[in-house]
């Protein structure tokens, strides 16, 4: 296993940018997941890593060896697609074989290749099967089954999840977290899925607009979004944002005034924040519904949406904007009906007019 080094990389497609000024370390051994939505360049960027697109400019360096010069076949990578790109005539043994035969890998290794691959994979019963004979999931499989065959330094996934039904996906998620233990590889994935960067990253990197917002871990990413971008494309649903009118000083600490005259107590240290410009974060679930003696933000229920283990209540406020916030369970409350929030102080974010994040100093 290798790690990866990616130095001040720019592509462009003809007089389209598509990434600016990219820079990136992955250590060996880590799972590092690409994230962003369409058009973001996650995809580019790991099809550069593979030697399958070219770059503009820039380096890219694998186990400490400039690669961006070297065809794909010689940078030491193996790349998992969406599509499976299986050939359809060949049993899963000559699927998984034939790239090692191409290089004239000796018969013996080979067959331990495959082998020792197909018990990590759970599938020697599928060895002498076709294609046709196999479903979306044992299909990704004999995909995956193929990369780890060609024992590379680094494994690259294409989202090769997006194919498979909801409850397959869960499944293959969990298989490629325990196949990432079992191997310690270090591991490259892309995904428009937060649920999948989530539960599979060591860290995440979310790209938007031809360069990084933030690197990660998973909890960090959530909980510590740097810019309003990150906190909204990060949770379903997204982040509550809110306008600030005006803030206060609570020994050292921001209160947020809101248009609707509520006023929010934070932990975000008021040192450094601008008077204006300011946006006010809040989670859904960090907006409990509470009395309204108890409550800081308040308005009328317009939508309720029951989860079962959580109910997302839809508000409208006083000023006419809308927030999300939370019941636990199958909540009994009612559309059109008053309600208020409890917020808790720690969990508020601070957004300036450029859309940089300050959070708890707790």
């Amino acid at each position: 296993m290798a790690g990866i080094n990616i130095k001040s990389l720019t592509k462009h497609f003809g007089a389209v940018q598509v990434l600016n000024d990219i820079d990136l370390t992955i250590e060996r051994g880590e799972f590092v997941v690409f994230l962003g939505g369409s058009g973001c360049g996650k995809s580019t960027l790991l099809r550069m890593i593979a030697g399958l697109e070219s770059i503009t400019s820039g380096e890219i360096w694998i186990g400490g060896r400039r690669v961006d010069q070297l065809p794909p076949g010689e940078r030491g990578v193996s790349m998992v697609f969406q599509s499976y790109a299986l050939y359809p005539h060949m049993t899963v043994r000559d699927n998984m074989s034939f790239g090692l035969r191409n290089i004239k890998t000796p018969k013996a290794e080979i067959d331990r290749r495959i082998e020792e691959a197909a018990k990590i994979l759970e599938m020697p019963h599928l060895l002498d099967r076709k294609p046709s004979a196999l479903s979306g999931g044992q299909r990704q499989r004999v995909a995956i089954g193929r990369a780890i065959v060609r024992e590379p330094d680094v494994f690259l996934f294409d989202e090769p999840l997006s194919n498979l039904d909801a409850g397959l996906r869960t499944r293959t998620r969990v298989e490629l977290a325990q196949l990432h233990e079992r191997l310690g590889a270090t591991m490259v994935f892309v995904t428009h899925d937060q649920v999948e960067a989530m539960t599979l990253a060591d860290r995440i990197v979310l790209l938007n607009n031809k360069k990084i917002e933030q690197v990660a871990s998973p909890v960090e990413i959530y909980t510590r979004p740097a810019t309003r971008y990150v906190a909204q494309f990060v949770g379903s649903p997204g982040m509550n944002f809110i306008s600030i009118a005006g803030v206060g000083d609570a020994g050292g600490l921001a209160t947020a005034t809101l248009p609707d005259g509520s006023v929010i107590r934070t932990a975000v240290a008021l040192d450094g924040l601008s008077n204006a410009g300011l946006t006010l974060g809040i989670r859904p679930e960090h907006l409990v519904v509470t009395t309204s003696e108890k409550g800081d933000i308040g308005g009328h229920v317009e939508t309720v949406e029951r989860l079962g283990d959580r109910s997302l209540v839809h508000v409208r406020l006083k000023d006419g904007s809308k927030i999300i916030g939370t019941d636990p369970g199958m909540t009994t409350v009612a559309t059109g009906s008053p309600i208020a929030f409890a917020v808790d102080a720690k969990k508020v974010s601070i957004f300036d007019a450029n859309d940089a994040a300050y959070h708890s100093v707790n």
